[in-house]
């Protein structure tokens, strides 16, 4: 009887853990299906590149995984019932029902407009490559001069205002931020932040919290009136929201509550990686919603299942961070050292190299998706008859 692992979301963390489950367990004694609304695999990563017009290279899910023994099933998730270990989707052919062994969420986060009013209406998202290439759409149809205002001040907002003002210099280009411009970061960090944007020809409102959004303009709490012909809303991500509707443990925002090793702390045979779970990192605090926490947490999934599989020793990886990447356009970039526990060090690469850093590591990610054994053993170990008929155990996570 081979044991049926259903993975959901080809993303990075979804798709990284489908591979690497392959090349860790005999296609004999598993049967791994991936499952997947779209056909591709999508840099998320690069959408804020997509959006200011420029193209991406098609990746084929059926070619990144032919050969491998992972089953592609294109189809939308509309339920998980995790009492009975099934699955409800809709494809092509109508509503089905897929049964499972052990269950891989990876569904991923979209764009979480924080109930800001107007939001919906009239701003654009990036979390999404139809939501990039809407923007993108829009964009092009700009005339010089026109307002742009990308709200939210993390990692998606610096890297979307950069490369928009870098690609379109006849537009003015304006990014609202709640706090100080890049106050996380160091404080070479943030000189060197406030430089490519002053190059740039890029207007920081700080301190500015976003309270409305209208077609032409956003609000904010202090009482200005920010004119925008085009609002990119950057504030942050939402989880998928069928893990709520489950009896799955899950936090307030939705986030699957995991243990160490990326299994359910309520369901033993549910695993979630990537933005979906709520994973603790160095020092006891949660791990972000970012590539950088998800492509090792697919990594302790995935060994962790085989381990428990095939009776092997349990990995004992500790998940922690070494640095944040930030592209500033395509000739700038920004590489903030950080400590395990994600807070800032004095040390950054900046300019050009770091740039240079930057697009290998998106380059790497998306290589580790096709790749995910990232040149460790392809050995792949037997799975016992009964772990196979009857699922990782309890006991055999202790």
């Amino acid at each position: 009887m081979q044991h049926r692992i259903i993975v959901l979301g080809a993303g990075y963390t979804g798709a990284i853990a489908a591979g690497r489950l392959a090349k860790r367990l005999h296609r004999e004694d598993v049967a791994i299906t991936l499952v997947n609304a779209e056909p591709d695999f999508v840099e998320r990563v690069r959408m804020h590149q997509l959006a200011a017009g420029q193209d991406l290279k098609p990746r084929p899910l059926h070619e990144m995984f032919a050969g491998t023994g992972v089953e592609l099933r294109l189809a939308r998730v509309t339920g998980i019932d995790v009492d009975h270990r099934t699955v409800a989707v809709v494809d092509a052919h109508g509503a089905a029902e897929l049964a499972y062994d052990t269950l891989v969420y990876a569904l991923g986060s979209g764009w979480n407009a924080q109930g800001v009013p107007g939001t919906a209406e009239h701003a654009h998202e990036l979390a999404s490559r139809p939501g990039a290439q809407r923007l993108r759409e829009r964009l092009a149809h700009l005339d010089a001069g026109q307002p742009v205002v990308v709200v939210g001040g993390g990692l998606t907002g610096l890297e979307a205002a950069t490369e928009i003002a870098e690609a379109r210099p006849d537009l003015d280009v304006a990014l609202a931020a709640r706090g100080d411009l890049g106050d996380w970061l160091s404080p070479k960090g943030r000189e060197h932040l406030r430089n490519v944007f002053g190059k740039l020809g890029i207007t920081a409102y700080e301190h500015a919290a976003v309270t409305a959004v209208e077609a032409d303009r956003v609000a904010t709490a202090d009482g200005r009136a920010i004119p925008a012909a085009v609002t990119v809303w950057t504030t942050g991500f939402a989880v998928h929201p069928i893990a709520q509707a489950t009896t799955l443990e899950v936090t307030g925002t939705g986030r699957i509550v995991v243990d160490g090793t990326m299994r359910s702390v309520s369901h033993p045979d549910v695993y979630a990686v990537g933005d979906a779970a709520m994973a603790l990192g160095a020092g006891d605090k949660p791990l972000r919603m970012s590539c950088a926490s998800g492509t090792p947490m697919a990594w302790q999934a995935a060994d962790v299942i085989a381990a428990r599989l095939t009776g092997g020793k349990l990995p004992n990886a500790h998940l922690r961070y070494f640095n944040q990447c930030i592209s500033l356009g395509r000739k700038e970039g920004l590489i903030q050292y950080v400590t395990a526990d994600d807070r800032a060090k004095p040390a950054v690469l900046t300019g050009r190299l770091a740039a240079v850093y930057k697009e290998l590591i998106c380059k790497g990610a998306a290589w580790g998706v096709a790749n995910p054994m990232l040149g460790l053993p392809t050995r792949r170990h037997r799975v016992t008859r009964e772990r196979a008929a009857t699922g990782p155990t309890v006991e055999a996570a202790a």
